[in-house]
């Protein structure tokens, strides 16, 4: 795993609270068997009619090409917890989102993907949206040590968990990649465990 502390690039605003799953990742892409093409269905809904034709939401804009932050209101990612949002986030080439909160179990996915999520107060929510609408090619520096995030000469302080922000900066943020990292213990203990040993 690596250690995450720095992540630069361009930002797309995705302004409204209480985004859900759903929007993110519409439950009929759910049949698919892999993640691979989860990044090409990311707010398909948003972007697409019945017909396939663009509805010219903003990620398929030109000026938010190749961003690699998302900028998001309140309660971003609610609704039921399936992976796949964050997945087609990361898959999309999304490498951090900074909003005003984020739902729990989504955050938690996203962790366990590399994704750091870090909350803004409203204000610096909004001021990083005007930079984004007097220039969209801006470049942000999101620093996860010094926690802050700048644009040009404009720094602005940002929060995330501390256990979140340590497994970032530590590179031990892939709970699943440590677990088979462990993997003598792993066997260790389960050889100890009834269920798992002929139990009656």
């Amino acid at each position: 795993m690596s250690k995450i502390v720095q992540i630069k690039g361009k930002a797309v605003p995705i302004e409204g609270d209480d985004i859900d799953t759903d929007q993110i990742m519409p439950a009929r892409f759910l049949k698919e068997i892999t993640f691979d093409k989860m990044g090409d269905y990311l707010f398909c809904d948003l972007r697409f009619d019945a017909n396939g034709k663009s509805l010219d939401f903003i990620l398929d804009r030109p000026a938010y090409q190749n961003s690699v932050f998302l900028f998001v209101g309140k309660n971003f990612g609610c609704g039921s917890s399936r992976e796949h949002a964050p997945q087609a986030i990361k898959r999309y080439g999304i490498k951090a989102i900074v909003g005003l909160s984020f739902a729990e179990i989504f955050a938690g996915n996203c962790k366990s993907l590399g994704i750091p999520l870090v909350t803004v107060e409203s204000d610096i929510l909004e001021s990083l949206y005007t930079i984004l609408k007097s220039n969209s090619q801006s470049e942000f520096v999101l620093d996860l040590e010094k926690k802050i995030i700048t644009c040009a000469s404009q720094q602005f302080p940002i929060d995330i968990p501390e256990a979140r922000r340590q497994s970032f900066l530590d590179g031990t943020w892939d709970s699943l990649q440590l677990l088979k990292e462990q993997m003598a213990l792993v066997e260790k203990v389960a050889s100890h465990l009834p269920y798992l040993n002929h139990f009656n």
